[in-house]
C-alpha cells in the first residue's frame, strides 16, 4: 500500500467506526424508549386513539431530544440545565425499560391464567407504572440523602499492633454535578467528622465539571478532619473535567493528592504506607504526566511495611496484587446504582461492592459510592460513607 492510499484509508476507517457507533447507540435508544412505549401503550391495551397518539408523541419527542440534551449537558461545556433533564430522563427510562420487560412476562402469565385481552395488558401496564413510580420516588430519596455509615473491620496480617484499630473513612464518587448539593456535601463532611477518623480517603470522581463550576459544592471537603492524613486519587471522571486542576484544588483544600506517590503514617511505633495511583483511564486522557504507575507510587517505600493503596477502579487490583499491596480501596461501581445495572458492571469489574480477597496478601474493599452519577436515583444500591477499622492479625 502506498503512503497516499494509507492516508486515504484512515478517514474511511474513522468514518466507518463513527457510523458503527451511531448505529449501536441508536439501537440502544430505540430499545430503551421503545420497549416501555410498546408495553404501556401499544401492545394490546386498546387505549382510545387520543391516548395512544399523545403517548406516542411524548415518547418520540423524548427519544429525539435525549441525545442532544445529553451531549449538550455532558459535553465540553457541562451545561447544567440540559444535563439535569437528560440525566433524569435516562433514570426514568431505564426503570421503565426494566419493568416493562418484566411486564411482558406478567402478560404471558396472565394469558396462561386465562385472562383475556385487553385486560391482561392493562393489568400489566398498571403494575409496571405503579412499581416504576414507587421505585423512582424511593430511588430519588436514596440518592439525595446523606449516606448511612457502613462499618467494616479489615484484618491485615502485616499491620503492627500500634496501628490496631486505625479508623479509615472512605468516601468516593461524590460526583458534584448539575444538581446543586452544597448542603448534602456539608452533611457528608459532618458525618465524617463525627466518626473521629485517623485517615480519610477519597478515591476519585469528585465532580462532573471543572473546578470553577463545582468549587462551592466541593468546598466542605476542606473542613474534613483526620488525625493522621486526608488523601485523594483521581477517578475516570476527573479526566473529563480537568484532572490536574482537581489535583491542585484538592491540595489547596489540605488533602494529599496521591498522584502516583505515597506517604507514611505512624502511631504507637508502627507505620503504614498509604499509596495512590491515577485512574486506569489516565494514560489515554492526554493529560501530561497522568497514568497509573504502581512502581512510582511505591518507590522508596519500606517493603516490610503494610501497604494501603487508593485506586479508583476495582479492576486495578491486578496491579495491587503484583506489587504486594495489603489492602486496596476503590469506588467506581456505585454498586450498580439502579438495579439491575449491576450485572453490566460485573462484566467490567472484579467486584461490585464490599470486601473481597484477591491473593493471600491482598484484599480489596469496593465502596458503593457516596454520591451518584447522572440519574438522581439509587435503586437497590444504597450510597455509603465507609468506616474501615483496620485490625492487626
Amino acid at each position: 500500500m502506498s503512503v497516499g492510499e494509507e492516508v486515504e484509508t484512515r478517514p474511511r476507517r474513522r468514518r466507518s467506526r463513527a457510523v458503527r457507533f451511531a448505529l449501536i447507540v441508536s439501537a440502544i435508544l430505540l430499545l430503551l424508549f421503545g420497549v416501555p412505549w410498546w408495553t404501556l401503550l401499544a401492545s394490546g391495551n386498546d387505549w382510545p386513539t387520543p391516548v395512544l397518539v399523545t403517548g406516542t408523541i411524548v415518547a418520540a419527542g423524548a427519544l429525539l431530544l435525549f441525545p442532544f440534551l445529553m451531549f449538550s449537558g455532558h459535553g465540553g461545556r457541562h451545561r447544567d440545565g440540559p444535563a439535569k433533564i437528560a440525566d433524569t430522563t435516562l433514570g426514568i427510562v431505564w426503570v421503565l425499560f426494566v419493568w416493562s420487560l418484566i411486564g411482558q412476562v406478567l402478560t404471558a402469565v396472565l394469558w396462561a391464567a386465562g385472562v383475556a385481552g385487553p385486560a391482561r395488558y392493562r393489568i400489566a401496564t398498571v403494575v409496571v407504572t405503579v412499581v416504576a413510580v414507587v421505585l423512582l420516588l424511593w430511588g430519588y430519596a436514596e440518592a439525595m440523602r446523606v449516606p448511612r455509615v457502613r462499618r467494616v473491620e479489615v484484618t491485615l496480617d502485616r499491620l503492627g499492633r500500634g496501628l490496631d484499630g486505625l479508623r479509615l473513612v472512605l468516601i468516593t464518587d461524590t460526583h458534584y454535578g448539575p444538581i446543586d448539593r452544597v448542603r448534602w456535601s456539608q452533611g457528608v463532611t459532618a458525618a465524617i467528622n463525627k466518626l473521629d477518623p485517623d485517615v480519610v480517603a477519597h478515591t476519585g470522581d469528585i465532580a462532573d465539571g471543572e473546578v470553577a463550576q463545582r468549587r462551592e459544592q466541593a468546598a466542605p471537603l476542606g473542613d474534613v478532619r483526620a488525625s493522621l492524613a486526608r488523601v485523594y486519587v483521581t477517578g475516570n471522571h476527573e479526566y473529563f473535567s480537568g484532572a490536574q486542576r482537581w489535583v491542585e484544588h484538592m491540595a489547596s483544600l489540605g488533602w494529599e493528592a496521591l498522584h502516583n506517590r505515597h506517604l507514611v503514617v505512624s502511631r504507637g511505633g508502627d507505620s503504614l504506607v498509604i499509596a495512590g495511583v491515577d485512574d486506569r483511564t489516565a494514560a489515554g486522557s492526554g493529560v501530561p504526566g497522568h497514568h497509573a504507575d504502581h512502581e512510582a507510587a511505591l518507590e522508596g517505600a519500606d517493603p516490610a511495611l503494610p501497604i494501603l493503596l487508593l485506586a479508583h477502579q476495582p479492576v486495578q487490583i491486578a496491579g495491587a496484587v503484583a506489587h504486594g499491596v495489603d489492602l486496596q480501596i476503590s469506588g467506581h461501581t456505585h454498586g450498580g446504582q439502579i438495579w439491575p445495572f449491576h450485572y453490566l458492571v460485573r462484566l467490567d469489574q472484579p467486584a461490585l461492592q464490599g470486601l473481597s480477597r484477591h491473593s493471600p496478601r491482598t484484599q480489596l474493599y469496593t465502596s458503593r459510592g457516596t454520591g451518584f452519577w447522572g440519574p438522581p436515583f439509587r435503586v437497590f444500591a444504597p450510597s455509603e460513607i465507609t468506616l474501615l477499622t483496620l485490625r492487626a492479625a
